[in-house]
């Protein structure tokens, strides 16, 4: 009887359902003669027994019944009722006979010692290509003794029923009441190095690259996400290394008496490389064995042992390197577009302008407006900065804009003194010089409004689309020159005077600079008080609060009035709701006019709303005026401390940065001012075209090109048929999705000096993302990655917002935020200037979480180390 509870490691017997999908790929592996620590499996037919004798099933199913995957505190009750009933329910005698007749054949015939061993939990459900189930349960290392290694089995399958786990489960439709979970228990090796290795390069897809984490001692600090490891490149071919990161490894897991521990490292191998290239070739070639048992990449866990090797054959003929686990990577990246500049002697950067494009671009965009936004680019080059022959252009590179700038290194120094000569000058006016060119775009956008577009023809829509976007174009180069740079620079002197004579104990210098009154605060302010007014009438309260927001969004564009809100309530409740529309509704959430606006999709608006008729966020009033209590008090102690001559120049620092600060973000704001006019016009034509049915809806329009566009306009207009172009459309949506999983380079050509210095390979694999810490502070949270307003909808209130960049637009979701983190920005672009204001934690410029983190996963955000661990 005992052989169905316990089965040697590479018993034929091993499949999913009998030892769950840690140990059957432990058991493949061992039987193809690879290099895996010796054990057995404790099977889910002793799981089974276990709650059968004990009579637990009724017990763990009414216990996790209420649990709801949203409620983390009903899924922590429903855990740790669970784990009770495991721990006083007592090992039926058969299976803990089994399990002490196994691990007695470890024993060493000669010395009888008790071997130390890792005991894993093996999941059923786990490690499944569709189901990245993996992590979910426990694991115990250097468990020594039969009694404590029963103790860690039962850990193992009280582990199946962890918060997290409950909730997976709940999130992925996995039935409660039919998952069971097997135990690996086996020879623990004495790893002076462990770490992953994906066998495919799991960034930017290589087939042909394998990537290497290293680190020293036991892999849980590097699985576990608390050391940062080196990061190798391989050949998957010959093994031959491509790239050696040498990470600085700060922590160590190392075996103590019983269990293990994490210590400080503090000698040479802090800094020092884990593997040398010979031990890579030989690793890579296990690896290689791997994927070709498989059939496909695989993300395997490995690690160097110490000392002699622990006997069992998978031990034999393989030297020093065990594994120890090995599954398929569930999210691999298509094999990878070439990233080939247009001009080899170019250099092209995602950088001005592209940081409002952090995804790839329509193919309308990609042609008309990048086409339209390059005219006063031209101009600005040309005149301001003294670069012809369109050397200074924006391009389209597989789906993602990049600044190109083609010059000769007599054009690179003149461009740098004509931007010295430019910057200087406009700091002195930058406000005013903003203001001038905002009156110029308001001005284009009237013209345009003034138009009635049924009225007009195809080609006049076309033209005015065309026109409103190159004063848009125009519009940025303004601000690129003006406001951009002068709230950057005013900022950062501000901190370098701040820090020289501020004290241990005052704020930081950037909370001086809070509360300043911006577009995004008044925004905030606005609905704020809105909330405030609808939660003192009740029906209106409840009408809010119970209605959902797609039902309620749909409530204001008809005009009756809901049952039972006073007609004269409804009345002010849906002029507020457009007034606020009206003032803060017209700005982007992306650059791309292929997204709506804020004005067209009123739903995020109407959550946030919601979030204050139920009396939750803070008070924005509340807290700007805390922000200026505090910057009044410390600029008074610190002037109190000086005399006249340093006051002045302090004075200057701070009076420039508080003058020109909110500039940055009223201009961005601005930005977006004439998308909802554009997007009318190139709407009216796309509804023409589907009539016409050169497509099926008018939103295609968007995934046309430029030349598509005009032709079918032209055609139009002369009263000939359309062709059809619908059936492009699915195939570059494809493309266009294939192209959201790529990560593009900071910096073109990849091989350059700079491109290397900016590469966000840092971050191409282990548990940890590294960035810019931007607002202090540490939270952990569900991660919600969001790409555009149609993703908004998923957020709750305390998720992490993450996104590939985030604009005005985006300030609602900061108050159903408990942490931001961001592809690109600094720590003043408006993600962090914003998550300071809300005093949650921000990361930015990861440059990969959005392909890194999972929607739905559970994230820590460090905000003082700008780490984001991945749980």
């Amino acid at each position: 009887m005992s052989l169905q509870y316990v089965l040697p490691l590479a018993d034929p017997r091993a499949d999913l359902e009998t030892v769950g999908g840690k140990g059957a790929s432990l058991a493949r592996l061992a039987n193809a003669g690879l290099p895996v620590p010796g054990g057995f499996h404790v099977t889910t037919a002793a799981y089974k027994q276990f709650v059968i004798a004990n009579d637990l099933q009724p017990r763990i199913m009414a216990a996790q019944a209420s649990a709801e995957a949203s409620r983390p505190d009903t899924l922590e009750t429903a855990s740790r009722a669970i784990h009770d009933l495991f721990a006083r329910a007592p090992m039926p005698p058969e299976i803990a006979d089994a399990i002490r007749a196994a691990y007695a054949h470890l024993q060493s015939p000669i010395s009888n010692l008790q071997p130390p061993v890792a005991v894993r939990s093996s999941a059923t459900a786990e490690d499944l290509p569709e189901a990245s189930f993996a992590g979910q349960q426990e694991t115990f290392l250097n468990i020594r003794g039969a009694d404590d290694l029963l103790d860690a089995v039962k850990k193992c399958w009280a582990s199946l029923w962890t918060a997290r786990a409950i909730a997976y489960r709940i999130k992925n439709n996995i039935d409660q009441n039919t998952v069971a979970l097997a135990v690996v228990a086996q020879e623990l090796v004495d790893a002076e190095a462990a770490g992953i290795l994906f066998t495919a390069n799991p960034i930017n897809g290589r087939r042909g690259e394998m990537v290497i984490n290293a680190a020293w001692g036991l892999g849980e600090a590097i699985v576990g996400g608390l050391v940062s490891p080196d990061t190798i490149v391989a050949e998957k071919a010959t093994g031959q290394v491509k790239s050696y990161e040498v990470a600085e490894k700060t922590v160590i897991t190392v075996r103590t008496e019983k269990g293990t521990r994490e210590e400080t490292l503090a000698d040479g191998r802090r800094r020092s490389k884990v593997m040398h290239e010979a031990e890579v070739v030989e690793l890579v070639k296990i690896a290689r064995r791997i994927e070709s048992l498989y059939s496909s990449p695989q993300d395997i866990e490995w690690c160097r042992a110490a000392s002699p090797s622990p006997r069992g054959r998978a031990a034999k003929g393989e030297g020093k390197f065990f594994i120890v686990q090995s599954r398929p990577i569930t999210a691999l990246p298509p094999e990878p577009a070439q990233w080939i500049p247009p001009n080899p002697k170019g250099m092209y950067a995602r950088g001005s302008l592209c940081e409002h494009l952090p995804n790839p671009v329509s193919p309308l965009f990609g042609t008309l407006g990048i086409r339209m936004v390059n005219i006063p680019t031209k101009e600005i080059g040309e005149m301001a900065l003294g670069v012809g022959g369109g050397g200074y252009q924006y391009h389209a590179i597989n789906g993602y804009v990049f600044l190109g700038m083609v010059l000769t290194w007599r054009e690179w120094l003149a461009m740098a003194k004509a931007t010295s000569q430019l910057t200087r000058s406009m700091f002195k006016v930058s406000h005013e010089h903003w203001q001038e060119g905002r009156k110029k775009l308001i001005a284009a956008i009237a013209a345009q409004d003034e138009k009635e577009v049924k009225s007009l023809s195809p080609t006049a829509l076309l033209d005015s689309a065309r026109e409103l976007m190159a004063a848009i174009g125009r519009f940025y180069t303004v601000i690129q020159a003006s406001t951009l740079p002068s709230a950057s620079s005013s900022e950062i002197v501000f901190t370098r005077a701040y820090k020289m004579v501020s004290r241990k104990g005052e704020p930081k210098a950037e909370t001086i600079l809070f509360g300043l009154e911006t577009t995004p605060l008044r925004a905030e302010k606005t609905l704020f008080d809105f909330g405030a007014w609808t939660r003192e009438r009740p029906a209106l309260r409840d009408f809010t609060h119970h209605t959902p927001t797609d039902e309620l969004a749909a409530a204001l564009q008809v005009d009756s009035t809901p049952e039972p809100i006073p007609a004269e309530d409804w009345r002010e409740f849906k002029s507020r709701f457009q007034n606020y529309l009206d003032e803060f509704g017209h700005t982007t959430y992306e650059f791309d006019f292929m997204n709506p606006t804020p004005a067209e999709t009123p739903e995020v608006i109407l959550d946030a709303l919601k979030l204050y008729v139920d009396g939750k966020g803070s008070d924005p009033h509340a807290r700007q005026r805390e922000s200026t209590r505090q910057r009044e008090e410390t600029l008074q102690k610190i002037r109190s401390r000086f005399k006249l001559i340093p006051n002045r120049w302090f004075d200057k620092s701070v009076n420039w940065a508080l003058r020109v600060g909110p500039d940055r973000e009223d201009s961005i704001a601005d930005l977006g001012m004439g998308h909802t006019t554009l997007r009318r016009f190139l709407g009216e034509l796309g509804k023409r075209f589907a009539e016409y049915g050169a497509i099926q809806k008018a939103e295609e329009i968007y995934w046309l090109v430029e030349d598509e566009v005009d032709e079918l306009a032209s055609l139009l207009e002369r009263g000939e048929s359309l062709p059809d172009y619908s059936a492009r459309i699915p195939e570059r949506k494809a493309v266009w999705r294939e192209q959201m999983k790529l990560i593009p380079p900071a910096m073109l050509p990849e091989n350059s000096i700079w491109a290397k210095m900016l590469s966000w390979n840092r971050n191409s694999a282990g548990n940890v993302l590294t960035g810019v810490a931007s607002s202090a502070g540490k939270v952990t949270g569900t991660a919600r990655v969001l790409f555009s307003p149609e993703d908004f909808g998923k957020m709750k209130h305390g998720d992490v917002l993450v996104a590939g960049t985030t604009t005005p637009a985006w300030t609602p979701l900061f108050a159903m935020a408990s942490a931001v983190v961001t592809d690109v920005g600094g720590p003043l672009s408006h993600g962090s200037i914003v998550a300071r204001e809300y005093g949650i934690p921000a990361v930015v410029s990861t440059g990969m979480a959005t392909r890194r983190i999972a929607d739905g996963q559970t994230i820590t955000v460090d905000g003082n180390a700008g780490i984001v661990s991945l749980n």
